[in-house]
Order: structure tokens, then C-alpha cells, then sequence
């Protein structure tokens, strides 16, 4: 695998004070399209682990080579890194990461949880039906899936193709997410942009009627998927900080 990081794809880490953060970026991107709301974090005292999920942020050849199963591995790692000096940690993430901090609030003890624009949900079949024939004719990928952005001149540095085989995968892991939702008890934040081009069949309402702990949801109408990069972004930095504050307390 690739070692040649692309600027401003670097994995973040803050040492503050006993409350940590496990940010998580989505699927094609990097943790560029999270690093500001990871700042806030350390800004405002907390420790913070912003991890660089494997085979992003490097070439898409990378990314054919990982799994589901990869990318939880970097995030449980980055979730005990911070639990050996924190007393409590949450868990942010966006798209794919939503969905990877869901499945670590599931395994282990999260403080809270903030979703924006989650992947809880899998697709209708019919979506992973097409993957497979797409598959089956000999392609590998097909157009990028990132820079779902609002705000005028808007990109999220993502890759320029989706790899199948990956996101096949992942839609598998998503599956076991949905599943397991009711072991999340702790409180939850979800952040949900009104107008999204990626994630189209999902708005999160299953994801509210089947997690046991308290939901609240805020709803965004300025921002498509990356709203952690768009014109919301700071209400997404403020609504996140104030949940972060009360889950601590």
C-alpha cells in the first residue's frame, strides 16, 4: 500500500483533557473533510483521534485493496488509543464514518454520538444487484462518489472513481450496523442534510425508531452530503460542540 499521503489527508491527534473524541471521515474521502470540527474539538480542551482510514487519502489503487473490516480496524484502534487516557469518549463521524462510529458505539462504551449525513442504512438490493453486474461485465469502479457540496467552488479532496469491490464491502458492514442499532444506548446526535445526492434512501428514521438511547436531530438546508465542508458547517461545528458538552458533563 501507498505511503504517499496526499496533503492535507493527515490524520489528526490532540492530548486534552480526559473527555476524548474519535472523529471519522467517509468513504473516498480523507480526514481533511473532517479536520475543522476535529480542531474544535481540541480547541475546546478535549482529546481528540482523527484517524486516516486505510487506503485513503493515498490513490484509489489503495483503497481496491481494503475492506470493511480495515477501516473498523483503524477506528477501534483510534477509539482504545484515546480510551487508555480518557475517562469518557464520543464518537463523530460522517457518511461511512457515521456508520463506522455506530458500529464502535455498538462494541464499545461511547459517552455520545454524532452522525452527519450517516451510512446506517444499506441500500435497496436493487443497488447492490447493480454492483454485482458491474462487477460481472469486468468493471472495477465507476465516478466519484465525493464533493457532494452546496456552497459555490465547494470540493472535497476525495478520490475521482468509487471502487466496487470496497463498496460492496462496505454496504455488508452497513448491514450488520442496521442490525445491531438497538445496543446503542447512549445519546445521539444526527445531523441530517434535507437535499443529499449520495445517501438518497436513508434520512436516518430507522436509525432513531431502533437505537435505545436518546436521539435528537438537527436538520440542515444549506448543505448537501460533505456538510462538515459546506455552508452549514459551522452550525454543524456548534450544534456537535454543545451535544459534546452535555454528554460530558
Amino acid at each position: 500500500m501507498s505511503v504517499n499521503v496526499q496533503p492535507g489527508s493527515e490524520p489528526f491527534s490532540h492530548l486534552g483533557d480526559p473527555h476524548g473524541v474519535l472523529v471519522l471521515h467517509g468513504f473516498t474521502g480523507n480526514p481533511a473533510s473532517m479536520r475543522s470540527i476535529a480542531e474544535r474539538c481540541a480547541e475546546a480542551g478535549y482529546s481528540v483521534e482523527l484517524p486516516r482510514l486505510a487506503g485513503h487519502g493515498t490513490s484509489v489503487e489503495d483503497l481496491m485493496t481494503t475492506t470493511w473490516r480495515d477501516w473498523l480496524s483503524d477506528a477501534e484502534r483510534a477509539y482504545d488509543e484515546l480510551a487508555v487516557r480518557c475517562d469518557a469518549v464520543a464518537v463523530v463521524g460522517l457518511s461511512m464514518g457515521g456508520g463506522l462510529a455506530a458500529r464502535v458505539a455498538e462494541l464499545r462504551p461511547v459517552a455520545g454520538c454524532v452522525f452527519i449525513n450517516p451510512l446506517v442504512k444499506p441500500p435497496p438490493v436493487e443497488f447492490t444487484e447493480g454492483i454485482d453486474a458491474l462487477l460481472a461485465s469486468g468493471m472495477t469502479s465507476f465516478d466519484s462518489i465525493g464533493s457532494d457540496i452546496k456552497r459555490d467552488g465547494g470540493v472535497e479532496n476525495s478520490y475521482a472513481a468509487t471502487p466496487l469491490v470496497p463498496l460492496k464491502s462496505l454496504f455488508a458492514g452497513i448491514a450488520t450496523v442496521s442490525e445491531d442499532l438497538a445496543r446503542i444506548g447512549s445519546p445521539s446526535l444526527v445531523i441530517v442534510s434535507r437535499e443529499d445526492h449520495v445517501i438518497t434512501w436513508d434520512r436516518a428514521d430507522e436509525f432513531i425508531e431502533k437505537v435505545t438511547g436518546p436521539v435528537e436531530r438537527v436538520w440542515l438546508d444549506d448543505s448537501f452530503h460533505v456538510a462538515t465542508i459546506d455552508n452549514d458547517q459551522a452550525l454543524v461545528e456548534s450544534v456537535t460542540l454543545d451535544f459534546l458538552a452535555r454528554v460530558f458533563a
